[in-house]
């Protein structure tokens, strides 16, 4: 029976059956809370907290989209862009160094408010203020896959906690990753 309640009947239920829960006596509640999971498919804790009037947090830090508005988000598009586009977590320590660097050059000019708003800012807000401009500035595309699979299954691959210390000298190549992408550390594992 509960699938086959809408939205609105369901929200039509909960007007009528609230102040009854809200009166009502331990045993009353009780019952009522049990017809009311039967007939909303509510799980028994969600229906408590909806029978009770507690709201739900609103989604979405409103003080943190006050507290970073579009200057900052402007002025991190100036680093970003400066930076030859970099991810957010090597941005973040290259600030202190690009912004009197910028400023210098007349790129950006920035009140002592901003500047400090910049320099606190997280490497998370950052990709999150850079959503849209990296989705331009890729035309559009969303980001490759990695490797394949089966190319990650064809060979095991051994972190450093799998070694086990092997004798000095011991080098050991992974030659099926050299045609996924070329990489110099993907060479060689370890030398000793």
């Amino acid at each position: 029976m509960a699938r086959r309640i809408s939205m609105a009947t369901r929200s039509e239920l909960v007007a009528a059956i609230v102040e009854r829960y809200r009166l009502g006596s331990r045993s009353d509640k009780c019952r009522i809370l049990d017809e009311f999971v039967a007939v909303t498919g509510y799980h028994r804790k969600h229906a408590i907290r909806v029978l009770a009037g507690r709201e739900k947090r609103p989604s979405g830090n409103k003080s943190n989209s006050l507290r970073n508005g579009s200057n900052v988000r402007e002025a991190l598009i100036v680093l970003w862009e400066t930076s030859e586009r970099l991810c957010s977590k090597r941005l973040k320590p290259l600030i202190p160094v690009l912004l009197p660097a910028l400023e210098r050059h007349g790129r950006l000019e920035l009140d002592d408010a901003l500047r400090s708003k910049l320099m606190t800012v997280s490497p998370a807000t950052m990709d999150r203020l850079l959503t849209e401009v990296r989705m331009v500035a890729r035309g559009g595309q969303r980001r490759r896959a990695g490797m394949s699979s089966a190319v990650r299954r064809s060979g095991p691959v051994r972190t450093f906690g799998d070694w086990n210390d092997p004798p000095p000298g011991f080098v050991e190549v992974d030659l099926w990753r050299i045609s996924a992408r070329l990489r110099p550390a993907a060479l060689c594992r370890r030398w000793c």
